[in-house]
């Protein structure tokens, strides 16, 4: 039996696949609501069952908040094959506004779309739907030669979308059971949504809550309005400032510290032919907002920003109310690149706000967790290997990118257990993950399921 007997029983098995997909998405695992944490213990039990029924030693462990599903498999493999991690993540995001969702989040279907098939409902891509091409691949693997090419530990985490509160201190406890030869990450995507890609960078974050107190209550703008401090006009005010006419993010000391991009990393991105401007007319966009003088792709890769993720105060319900407010808050959120000092960086925020309140006004600030960018050390024979195998299913060559969003968990393996961390996914730019009407492919979960395969053909054979 070979690797094409794997591969022709993922192609058959592919209806199956896809209702155990659906049974996972139904389950309405929203980590940061308190609503749902019996749903996400219901998420966690049905993983492990799923990773038990394929004959993985797995169980559900508890954390301050959401359980942890560790399992083990593969202990029997060949003498120096290598021992992997795969780490997914079985939490999502809320799903407001729900008015603007076609269907119930969480009543998950197969659609045909001008683009083609696509699976819709909250979860699909970002990452039950992406957790499971792997998983499903290993089932594959176990039901054609009767066990694993090699060493697998499987961790999935129910809280990487509330911040992931009990993850350090559960990496830390159970070091020495979760170390392997690498990690491997499955909550990415395809560059340009047709090229696999093995992400090697990924910008970190800072994210932050203010709220500016001005009045003791919320007053008539016709008694007051003109005299008294508006906490909206303040916020606003130093939210505006925090960018010049050209791009550039105002905070001392922001950029300090962040390497030019080389020459020959220039050179590859611009050789990957990004098509901005279809990149942004499928959100209803047309022309790059970022820094003066950079191209496309180094504003979402390998440039910080600075953004303003909500915003709210005073009275916004139906019909009018001329209140002037006693209090304005707002989210910002950093992303952050090679050489930025998170702390350093939520300091000089802070500071600005307080620079811009009149004496009336005060400032609260909570901090909602921040991470280091992180680059990834692609001289690890693993990357090649795994390189060669996704460029064997699809139908163009794989691409080292980078990627503007932030995955903690990828420095954590490197700073607590000492792992390289190989970031590959299979989403699409359209996959409308955190928003309505979040999809994945068909294609991205019956190609990416063969493409682990691959890739796990491919590890074991270049051993650890």
């Amino acid at each position: 039996m070979s690797l094409n007997d794997v591969l022709t029983r993922i192609d058959a098995a592919m209806p199956e696949a896809t209702e155990r997909l659906l049974e996972l998405l139904r389950i309405p695992s929203i980590s940061t609501d308190p609503d749902y944490a019996d749903a996400c213990q219901q998420a966690a039990d049905w993983l492990v069952a799923d990773l038990q029924s394929i004959g993985i030693d797995a169980e559900k462990r508890k954390t301050p908040k959401h359980p942890m599903v560790v399992g083990h498999a593969g202990q029997d493999a060949p003498e120096g094959a290598p021992h992997l991690l795969f780490y997914g993540h079985y939490d999502v995001q809320p799903v407001d506004p729900l008015p603007l969702w076609t269907r119930d989040p969480f009543d998950p279907a197969v659609e045909q779309t001008p683009k083609g098939e696509v699976i819709r409902g909250r979860g699909t891509s970002d990452d039950k739907g992406q957790l499971m091409t792997f998983v499903e691949a290993c089932r594959a693997w176990k039901e054609v030669h009767g066990t694993l090419p090699c060493r697998i530990t499987f961790f999935f985490e129910g809280e990487e979308e509330s911040g992931s509160p009990s993850l350090v201190p559960f990496m830390q406890e159970n070091a020495e059971e979760l170390r392997a030869d690498i990690a491997l990450i499955c909550d990415t995507g395809l560059f340009q949504s047709k090229t696999p890609a093995i992400v090697t960078m990924l910008r970190g974050m800072v994210s932050e809550e203010v709220t500016i107190t001005g009045p003791d209550k919320d007053l008539h703008s016709g008694f007051f309005g003109g005299i008294a401090a508006n906490p909206i006009r303040v916020l606003a005010g130093a939210l505006a400032s925090l960018h010049d006419e050209t791009g550039r993010v105002t905070l001392p000391g922001f950029y300090d510290g962040i390497p030019d991009l080389a020459p020959e990393v220039r050179a590859q991105w611009e050789g990957l032919g990004f098509d901005h401007a279809r990149f942004l007319g499928d959100v209803g966009l047309s022309r790059p907002a970022g820094e003066d003088g950079r191209m496309p792709l180094e504003m979402i890769w390998s440039r910080p920003t600075a953004e303003v993720n909500g915003i709210w105060g005073g009275y916004t319900g139906s019909g009018f109310k001329t209140v002037l407010p006693s209090q304005a808050s707002a989210k910002i959120s950093f992303r952050l690149v090679e050489g930025q000092d998170p702390d350093r960086i939520r300091d000089a925020f802070r500071a600005h706000v307080k620079a811009a309140l009149p004496a009336d006004c005060s400032a609260a600030f909570t901090a909602h967790g921040n991470s280091r960018a992180g680059i990834m050390d692609i001289s690890h024979p693993a990357f090649e290997a795994a390189r060669a195998a996704l460029s064997d299913e699809w139908p163009e060559d794989a691409a080292y990118v980078g990627c503007g969003g932030s995955i903690p968990i990828a420095g954590h393996f490197g700073e607590i257990l000492g792992m390289t961390a190989m970031l590959i996914g299979f989403g699409k730019d359209d996959d409308a993950i955190h928003s309505p009407n979040e999809k994945y492919d068909v294609e991205s979960f019956h190609k990416g399921t063969r493409s682990w395969a691959r890739i796990l053909d491919a590890l074991s054979k270049a051993g650890g």
